[in-house]
């Protein structure tokens, strides 16, 4: 492994990073998009929420993920019967000692697996919200720091099938991104069925990088530029869902520092120390969307937050040249629709 100074380096990020997305690839195939999104919450200090169908491989790749580093991993299973202290953990009466001593739960762990985790009731849901934004648990009034890197990796069914309670608003406002697998290609599934027919590539699967290097890491994706011109033009469009006429909720001001830490980590992994507005632009959908609540219009006319955050990418006008480095930031004024129909690469300014 890379021996780290007391800061990682670029170079150092994109190598690590590089190993263990080929090692996740080795398991979850033909969707590189989603392997790196994971590597993006991960670097930006997030959690990530997979939702999709049963069987296209969400707890695969949350176990994946985890396999690939070295570090301890809990793996919870949610059901309609799971108590809040089976996560955060109970104090329990020692006959002996004549004193109460404390029994972690499944959430005192770097990486946390929960599988299905809305089919759990809400008020085991709402377990998770302290731990997932102070990285602590609180006991009878008896705070313990949770270990570092922490990620909690739930995987969810779509709320129309059977057995499912909804996220609460200020449960999903939690994860830093959601993505959908999606079925594979005919091809991918075919090699999945050569791979995966006799046993799981997890089986096979090795620590790729240790908990300490991602530490760094993070610490190295904390140091990335972000220009004044890119926050504001990401406060513009977290801003722009709160006056949506098909929203009803829009995205709270920890998905506009939620965005800007996710375009740190994207700079990051692409070798670059400084954000560009397509990294913004990439993750608005992922990190924005499942925050959004249609109104009851939008949803007869099947707009779904996806395509609101699409719109609301269209028409929110880029920086320019001068603005990113460093100029004065005039007040933003309303244009048209715009096509974005060409390469990322092009609508660079």
């Amino acid at each position: 492994m890379t021996t780290y100074d007391e800061r990682a380096s670029l170079s150092d990020l994109t190598t690590t990073a590089e190993r263990i997305r080929r090692s996740v690839e080795g398991v979850i195939e033909g969707k590189p998009e989603v392997v790196r999104l994971s590597l993006t919450v991960l670097l930006a200090e997030g959690h990530l929420l997979i939702e999709d169908v049963p069987g296209v491989g969400k707890t695969m790749l949350a176990k994946a993920l985890a396999r690939s580093i070295d570090c301890s991993v809990r793996r919870i299973q949610f059901t309609p019967d799971l108590l809040p202290s089976d996560i955060t953990g109970v104090s329990i009466y020692d006959q002996q000692r004549k004193e109460f001593e404390f029994k972690p739960g499944a959430i005192f762990a770097q990486i946390v697996i929960g599988d299905e985790i809305n089919r759990a009731s809400p008020k085991t849901q709402s377990a998770l919200l302290e731990s997932m934004e102070e990285r602590q648990v609180t006991i009878d009034g008896k705070s313990y720091e949770l270990p570092g890197p922490f990620m909690v990796v739930a995987t969810q069914n779509p709320v129309e099938m059977e057995g499912t309670y909804p996220l609460p608003e200020a449960q999903r406002d939690r994860f830093m991104a959601r993505v959908s697998i999606g079925y594979p290609s005919p091809q991918a599934e075919l090699e999945m069925l050569d791979v995966h027919g006799g046993v799981s590539p997890l089986d096979d699967m090795r620590p790729v990088a240790h908990a300490h290097e991602i530490v760094k890491l993070v610490e190295a994706v904390r140091s990335v530029h972000v220009a004044e011109a890119i926050r504001r033009y990401a406060v513009d469009l977290v801003s722009a869902t709160r006056n949506h006429p098909d929203l009803r909720l829009g995205a709270s001001p920890r998905a506009t520092l939620h965005l800007l830490r996710a375009a740190k980590a994207s700079a990051a992994l692409a070798g670059r120390d400084f954000a560009l507005p397509d990294d913004v632009q990439s993750l608005a959908v992922p990190v924005l969307a499942h925050r959004l609540l249609p109104t009851a219009q939008a949803q007869l006319n099947r707009r779904n937050s996806e395509q609101v955050i699409t719109d609301i990418l269209q028409r929110t006008p880029l920086p320019t040249s001068s603005q990113r480095s460093g100029g004065p930031v005039p007040p933003v004024p309303s244009m048209p629709p715009v096509d974005y129909g060409q390469q990322p690469g092009s609508r660079r300014l």
